[in-house]
């Protein structure tokens, strides 16, 4: 299973899966990051947290331990 922390800067990948539960998952997709959305990867910050994507043609930090919960193909 590929996440979306494993995404290299630079790159653009399409969300496969949203996984976690109730809360957790309401708030990732509050953010907009949506079954088959395309998410490109700005930068990481130099200790790996947060991660700086842009979706839906805004940019938003999203912490690594989320980012584990977003499935992705690329």
């Amino acid at each position: 299973m590929r996440t979306l922390r494993d995404v290299a800067i630079g790159s653009t990948c399409k969300v496969k899966r949203i996984h976690g539960e109730g809360a957790l998952k309401r708030r990732i997709m509050d953010m907009g990051i949506t079954k088959g959305v395309e998410i490109y990867v700005r930068k990481v910050a130099p200790l790996g947290d947060p991660i700086e994507v842009t979706v839906r043609d805004y940019e938003l930090s999203i912490r690594k331990g989320d980012a584990e919960l977003i499935e992705v193909q690329e």
